[in-house]
């Protein structure tokens, strides 16, 4: 495995000054925003399209640090009800699978997106009950209308471009659990696969080691988020689950995004660690730091502190004491 970051919390660096703070702490990795929700501090992505020598320039930078770039993100809402949002998503994400290419880089992480109720919406709607049985039929006619086709597209595309899809189980989109992305995959093609980030999932009750084992033993986990959550139980008796506080009510919500280690113990991150190990994944394990209570840079070190601690670096021998 390898250590790396998720870089729009650097978004105030040049890229130069975003890969030495990089190769200073010991990493071996960055995912790089091309738009979309992380932005594009550190990604002329219309100039790289353009220019095969500014993209030999551009690699060069990681190259000399000996860092390599993990993923290209742009997460967003490629079927939106909104046409403006939805033509300018879906026109990011084909660019990025274009330049993910050109650049050599396997992985280019989003959202799955979600539609509106029906093809006159003027909103995203995500159903997440089965009764009234209004929202099972808007979930059925949101796959069947907009996800599948939508998704057999770009699956297609990438696959072109020799290009996997790392899409994030992240709440208000319709795929936010190993089933959902599962199902998606299953309607389209194997390109498709998760952009897995436990924080994610510990909110809605679902064990990421078990996740691990369900989307691994279908080759289905394409990136890795290391990302933490904090569960306030006597929060969570007040507000539920889905808490709709907004991120800055820090005392009263729910959950809240931690840093590796502040949500859960190093001993459960290490067990995540193994089970990607043993569910075939080996690539990088990438800090998202979201974390309400720290600064940039103490989230950032703690992360990469707890992190090198437990994560699985070399490969195992032949089982000699056997």
């Amino acid at each position: 495995m390898k250590l790396g970051v998720f870089t729009p919390l650097f978004a105030d660096l040049s890229l130069d000054e975003m890969l030495d703070k990089v190769q200073q702490a010991g990493l071996d990795a960055v995912e790089v925003g091309t738009g979309g929700c992380p932005g594009n501090h550190h990604c002329p992505i219309d100039e790289l399209l353009a220019s095969e020598t500014s993209r030999a320039a551009y690699l060069a930078k990681f190259q000399s640090r000996g860092i390599i770039i993990s993923a290209l993100s742009c997460h967003d809402n490629p079927i939106s009800p909104v046409k403006a949002e939805r033509e300018a998503a879906d026109a990011l994400l084909r660019k990025t699978i274009k330049l993910a290419s050109l650049l050599g880089v396997p992985v280019v992480n989003t959202f799955s997106g979600t539609a509106g109720s029906d093809e006159h919406a003027t909103a995203p709607n995500w159903p997440v009950v089965a009764w009234p049985t209004v929202y099972s039929d808007i979930k059925t006619w949101q796959w069947e209308n907009r996800l599948i086709p939508y998704w057999r597209e770009i699956g297609l595309l990438a696959q072109a471009h020799q290009v996997k899809i790392g899409i994030e189980l992240h709440g208000g989109f319709l795929c936010h659990t190993p089933y959902t992305l599962l199902k998606l995959r299953e309607a389209t093609c194997d390109a498709i696969g998760a952009n897995l980030d436990p924080s994610h999932l510990w909110w809605q009750g679902i064990d990421p080691v078990a996740a691990i084992k369900i989307l691994g033993e279908k080759g289905a986990i394409h990136h890795f988020h290391a990302k933490d959550t904090w569960l306030d139980q006597d929060n969570i008796n007040m507000y539920g689950l889905t808490d709709m506080q907004p991120y800055g009510d820090v005392r009263t919500r729910a959950w809240n995004f931690r840093t590796v280690g502040y949500g859960h113990s190093i001993q459960q991150w290490a067990d995540i660690m193994s089970a990607l190990r043993t569910w075939g994944y080996d690539y990088v394990v990438s800090i998202e730091h979201e974390d309400p209570l720290m600064s940039v840079e103490e989230g950032f070190a703690r992360a990469v502190t707890h992190l090198q601690s437990i994560l699985i670096r070399e490969q195992p021998l032949n089982m000699w004491w056997v």
